[in-house]
């Protein structure tokens, strides 16, 4: 059975997709992007848009009752390479022990015109 997972805390989706869905203690993160849910602002730069990112991962895996702890797998989608250095720098800093399994691409353009895009996986 699926359950979906919603919080005022992290951005709404925008479009036909939820932020979150638990299935069997699995739980499947959206991507996120660098959007402020109080604002509906986007920061500017890669490690002001990487922090917002994982706070919005952050807010889901609470409302889920998940942490970071729990996660197993992320998915970095990068607008430009040349950012991975400046975006690992942030990324590292939630994972500072036994890090999840992890792939980064580049591709060419991001929803918003944002810098980074991270869909999570995280088990209990």
């Amino acid at each position: 059975m699926k359950k979906i997972i919603f919080t005022e805390k992290a951005p709404k989706a925008i479009g036909p997709y939820s932020q979150a869905v638990e299935a069997n203690g699995t739980l499947y993160i959206s991507g996120q992007i660098p959007i402020i849910p109080e604002t509906g602002k986007i920061p500017e730069g890669i490690k002001e848009q990487t922090e917002q990112v994982m706070k919005n991962i952050g807010a889901i895996l609470k409302a889920a009752g998940y942490a970071y702890e729990n996660v197993v797998k992320s998915t970095c989608l990068l607008s430009d390479m040349d950012n991975f250095q400046a975006m690992n720098e942030v990324y590292g800093n939630y994972y500072k022990e036994n890090p999840p399994a992890r792939a980064a691409y580049g591709v060419v353009k991001l929803p918003l015109g944002v810098l980074i895009e991270i869909e999570t996986i995280a088990v209990k």
